[in-house]
């Protein structure tokens, strides 16, 4: 019995290559990428290694201490609150506008004007303390900081509006510089603190 030997077609893959590249454009640029988030900050200079650095003390009116644990409760000095309530609270101990004794001190400071006259401005001693333990999500923590910051930014610009009588992005550099030494941010980010065995 005679067998049938036949060819088998082949497939022409020439195209092949084409419709690959084609579909890789395709992916790149019709797929969308997760942005990272983070925190915008001026680091502070290197200190000079021979000079002895010396633990800064606060007293206890001047500190706001902050604590983030690690299933997202923020405790705000002492009483466990929500992320919306951090940012007037935290505005509340910056500004002191009724001089409380729990709240912290101001010192009278001469802040150097643009046209080269002199400004005396009550600067609040305070200092905002983050803490957070080991497990803290990073989401949590970067909300945190945000709600801070949006603390210190708004102090900033009504301080901005009463001295120029304009927001302080809207300020020239000079003017901002001098609003920043009015109200400088200062949030210390402590150790993380492990709690448990």
């Amino acid at each position: 019995m005679p067998t049938d030997k036949r060819k088998v077609p082949e497939v022409n893959s020439s195209s092949q290559a084409d419709i690959a590249f084609s579909l890789l454009i395709f992916f790149l640029v019709a797929t969308t990428m997760n942005v990272d988030t983070g925190i915008v900050r001026v680091l502070p200079p290197i200190p000079d290694p021979n000079v002895k650095q010396e633990d800064i003390k606060v007293k206890e009116r001047n500190l706001f201490l902050v604590f983030v644990s690690g299933s997202g409760n923020i405790m705000a000095q002492g009483e466990f609150i929500q992320l919306k309530q951090l940012k007037d609270k935290a505005k509340e101990f910056i500004l002191n506008k009724y001089d409380e004794e729990n709240l912290p001190e101001k010192k009278e400071t001469e802040i150097a004007m643009p046209d080269g006259s002199k400004w005396v401005y009550p600067v609040s001693e305070g200092v905002i303390s983050l803490q957070n333990t080991r497990d803290t999500g990073y989401q949590i923590y970067i909300q945190v900081q945000n709600e801070l910051t949006r603390a210190f930014n708004e102090v900033r610009d009504e301080v901005a509006m009463a001295k120029f009588g304009k927001k302080l992005k809207d300020l020239a550099e000079e003017e901002r510089g001098v609003i920043t030494k009015a109200v400088p941010l200062k949030i210390s980010e402590a150790e993380p603190r492990k709690i448990g065995k």
